[in-house]
């Protein structure tokens, strides 16, 4: 008995001191939205982020549209039934919905843990395309003169020095050289004090020009957030006012949705969570593989959206010439049609594959491993064109293709 109660005794210091060196890091550093992240992660028993998050933080509304568009059912709706290969593969990344739809019918629609078709769910990154598409609507409008203006136009902190060379197509083609340390593991990254902190206008706008804009791809977050500013600067609406107003009350879509703010009163998460239902979600898919026209009438400019899916020339992390990103948004040009795609780092997926007007939504709380080359010189156009997009977007196309051929 008294052994047992040194070792707890030796075990209650070593927790103390562990808590006591936080607290002094955290206070040093000055890194306050660390309280905030362990509070919301693993004193909650998770390890991260969840696509539930909405009511952890302040969040702003997005109403739905008054002409509501609704997606018809299919004759052939839901006949086509996963493979025990598929079940498993899709339940063990933890999936919550899986919808497939080609032209305005729904065909396929199957959702996993209480998951439902009125339930918002987080988007994380997939919302970087939507500040994409507004970007396109304030170009259309005149709000925004040339997607190669200076930044600094709209962001005056960004008038000095070399950092008034980055241009608003730098920040769509992910290439703007700022210093953002990008990561979705470590506590100590900028994405994490994005998401749990309360000053995102101040952690974007102090970044520092590293390397020439325009030149080399590196995925930022931070890139995303300072579109979100340069629309609230050029229209004079906040981000979620102008996706009310362009986007959500254009698109159809039959239920609120909402963005999560950096504060009470503050600012929107440009760069991830916006909360959305799947069929709404579903929507977006629709308006690009419409080449943003719906119903006859223009959303989004055919100029515009020509451009949003060229892959800019420029260089990838693995040296490799640029085949998979667009401007701000995902491109897998390897197949015989080309796949146009939304996505988070947990599995959300909105995928467009215009020339068969396909859309496949999925939800979920884990994405498969991203394919990379290997070490050797010499690839494949295949091992290519892969590179870059994750294993789990190859298995959601396929379903989707077999989804379509159902009668």
């Amino acid at each position: 008995m008294y052994a047992l109660k040194k070792i707890l005794k030796r075990i209650g210091i070593f927790i103390l001191a562990v808590f006591l060196l936080i607290n002094v890091f955290i206070l040093v550093s000055g890194r306050f939205y660390l309280y905030k992240g362990i509070g919301y992660t693993y004193l909650s028993g998770k390890t991260g982020p969840t696509i539930y998050d909405l009511d952890k933080f302040e969040r702003s509304s997005i109403l739905p549209s008054k002409k509501v568009f609704t997606w018809k059912q299919a004759k052939s709706f839901n006949k086509y039934f996963l493979t025990k290969e598929q079940s498993k593969y899709f339940s063990n990344l933890r999936t919550k919905a899986i919808l497939v739809f080609k032209g305005d019918q729904i065909l396929f629609e199957h959702y996993y843990d209480g998951h439902t078709p009125t339930t918002v769910s987080n988007s994380f990154s997939a919302a970087k395309t939507i500040v994409g598409l507004l970007i396109g609507c304030a170009l259309d409008e005149g709000k925004i003169k040339s997607l190669d203006e200076p930044i600094g136009n709209y962001l005056e902190v960004f008038n000095n020095d070399d950092k008034n060379k980055i241009t608003i197509r730098h920040l769509l083609m992910m290439a703007s050289g700022l210093d953002w340390k990008e990561s979705g593991k470590n506590p100590l990254s900028d994405n994490a004090a994005s998401y749990y902190g309360e000053d995102l206008y101040n952690l974007v706008t102090t970044q520092e020009l590293i390397t020439e804009p325009g030149k080399k791809f590196l995925y930022q977050s931070g890139n995303s957030q300072l579109l979100g500013y340069i629309l609230e600067k050029a229209t004079g609406k906040s981000l979620n006012e102008y996706a009310q107003e362009k986007l959500w009350s254009k698109i159809g879509a039959e239920n609120e949705a909402f963005w999560s703010l950096d504060k009470e009163g503050g600012d929107e998460k440009a760069f991830c969570c916006m909360y959305a239902t799947a069929r709404d979600f579903g929507k977006i898919g629709r308006l690009i593989n419409h080449g943003g026209e719906l119903g006859g009438k223009t959303i989004i400019s055919k100029a515009f959206m020509s451009e949003l899916i060229k892959n800019p020339s420029m260089l990838i992390e693995d040296k490799t010439e640029n085949y998979r990103y667009g401007l701000h948004i995902w491109t897998y040009l390897g197949g015989k049609k080309p796949v146009y795609y939304c996505r988070g780092i947990l599995g959300q997926y909105i995928i467009s594959i215009p020339e068969e007007d396909i859309v496949i939504v999925r939800l979920g709380s884990k994405r498969d491993k991203t394919v990379k080359l290997s070490q050797e010189s010499n690839h494949t156009e295949k091992e290519i064109f892969k590179a870059g997009h994750p294993a789990d977007l190859f298995k959601l196309i396929e379903l989707g293709k077999k989804v379509a051929l159902q009668k």
